[in-house]
């Protein structure tokens, strides 16, 4: 198996680096399409390694490939507001061909918005409470099924459909990972409360919404995107072109007995490199030279960290938790870098977020969904770092926290120069809280420290040695920060209770 890991640990840093080393040289300037061609040739080199489903990395390949060819052929660059939802509209177009070839599963999808459209209690509560803030800080498009999230309310209505429990996973995942259309929980209901409708009317218009979704996923994609004034290209062109590249994979992954659940997922979660990591925003974002060598520093940690280990592992997935926790553990590093920790940053945002809803009731949907994923991660490494600190106690020996019994390597914090040397970007006598000022623009888009491109690689070398079991979405608690810390939320978690 270190051969496999070995492959997996060159792919998933490709990926990461071909996005930073990208950044790394067009920050400030001007994004086009051509910027993320270096992307596209670190996901090009993967490859199927002994025991893994060809059909699993194709989906994944050639997503990234048609992506990149699609856009490229669409438009010369992605404007910001746009940039977001390019990986939004594989799954509409992935689930649109499975119910085309497999009657059974379109029966079975029929069935579900007629459920949908029974739901009228489940969908109206969860409606006020995600436009209430009753939840407090929460991902509405989370791959987990947290309180407030659409995968969460997906799932109590699958519960009640009576069809297939192998259809009720794909359905469940096409909401998380999967990423069906652009659409979050409660959008619909708080701006129709917000115009003066009842609550009875706002609630109708929800579940219509909701039930668009599912019945004609590419139009309703289409009809989001005209509705938030989406112009940097054509969408509707660009998922008609997608489902002709696309079809012969996904019929070779379904007569290569890959669950469906997987199929509407991985060609989703791998194209955000290409004109959303690598993007004018990310471009914008990067001009700080604190910003990017945060991101720099904390590659360098999650590399060495798998390097190290490659030897030790005993599972695929613990790569994974060893990728995430590296990174997790890093930035918590870097927050006490300023004396400040993963316990004070998740008050203050959870604080800004209750008194956000009051200031902006029709808030998009989204809007706090990186900043919880940045209280995710910084709450986990906070949790690793502790243990190390009490650990070492008062010895003067360095710091070794460790994740899954493997050790975590933050050299790279110590030694990389901009990180060190926060009084070049202030008043110098003063420059304490530099570092927490990036962290906090990193808050609202923690992608690539999370990170993202290599989660997902890494993902799809593990969904191709286990084809047949769903990877989204994770059925475990997450250990949110917010309901760890301040919100009383747990009991409201389906990750027991998923089909």
């Amino acid at each position: 198996m270190k051969e496999l890991y070995e492959k997996m640990i060159r792919e998933a840093m490709a990926a990461q680096r071909a996005d930073v080393s990208t950044v790394q040289k067009k920050r400030g300037t001007k994004f086009s399409m051509a910027d993320a061609k270096p992307y596209l040739d670190a996901v090009s080199g993967m490859k199927a390694g002994e025991g893994q489903s060809k059909a699993v990395i194709d989906l994944h390949k050639e997503s990234v490939n048609s992506h990149y060819t699609i856009l490229s052929k669409l438009t010369k660059t992605v404007r910001p507001e746009d940039d977001p939802f390019v990986e939004h509209y594989q799954t509409p177009v992935i689930l649109e061909i499975l119910c085309d070839k497999d009657p059974a599963f379109k029966k079975s999808m029929a069935e579900f918005v007629k459920q949908i459209n029974k739901s009228e209690a489940i969908i109206g509560l969860e409606s006020a409470r995600r436009y209430a803030g009753f939840y407090g800080p929460t991902c509405v498009v989370d791959f987990a099924l947290i309180p407030g999230s659409t995968s969460n309310v997906v799932n109590q209505i699958l519960k009640a459909t009576k069809i297939p429990d192998d259809h009720k996973k794909a359905i469940l995942a096409a909401k998380s990972w999967g990423m069906n259309t652009s659409y979050g929980i409660g959008d619909v209901f708080a701006h129709a409360v917000e115009s003066g409708e009842t609550l009875t009317a706002a609630t109708k218009k929800e579940i219509e919404m909701l039930a668009s979704i599912y019945t004609n996923p590419v139009s309703a994609q289409a009809e989001l995107m005209d509705s938030l004034g989406q112009n940097s290209f054509d969408c509707r062109k660009y998922m008609q072109e997608y489902r002709v590249k696309m079809e012969p994979f996904v019929l070779a992954a379904i007569a290569d007995k890959v669950h469906y659940a997987n199929i509407v997922t991985i060609p989703a979660y791998c194209v955000g490199d290409v004109a959303h990591h690598i993007s004018q925003s990310t471009f914008n974002m990067c001009k700080d030279d604190m910003v990017m060598g945060i991101i720099e520093a904390v590659t360098d940690v999650i590399e060495n960290s798998l390097m190290a280990s490659v030897g030790k592992f005993k599972t695929p997935e613990q790569l994974v938790s060893v990728a995430t926790g590296a990174s997790a553990a890093a930035v918590e590093y870097i927050l006490e870098m300023d004396g400040f920790n993963a316990l004070m940053i998740v008050d203050l945002l959870t604080k800004r977020y209750h008194n956000y809803v009051q200031l902006n009731p029709t808030r998009g949907a989204a809007a706090e969904l990186h900043n919880c994923d940045f209280m995710d991660m910084i709450y986990r490494g906070w949790g690793i770092l502790d243990r190390a600190r009490k650990i070492r106690n008062g010895s003067g020996k360095d710091l070794k926290p460790t994740v899954s019994g493997l050790p975590i390597d933050l050299t790279p914090l110590y030694t990389h120069e901009i990180l060190n040397n926060p009084q070049w970007y202030a008043y110098p006598a003063c420059a304490i809280t530099v570092r927490l000022s990036a962290l906090m623009r990193l808050a609202d888009y923690p992608c690539l420290l999370t990170s993202e491109p290599i989660t997902a690689t890494l993902m799809t070398n593990v969904i191709a040695l286990k084809k047949e079991i769903p990877a989204a979405p994770a059925r475990i608690c997450k250990n949110c920060a917010s309901a760890s810390c301040a919100d009383f939320r747990h009991e409201y978690c389906q990750y027991r209770e998923a089909v």
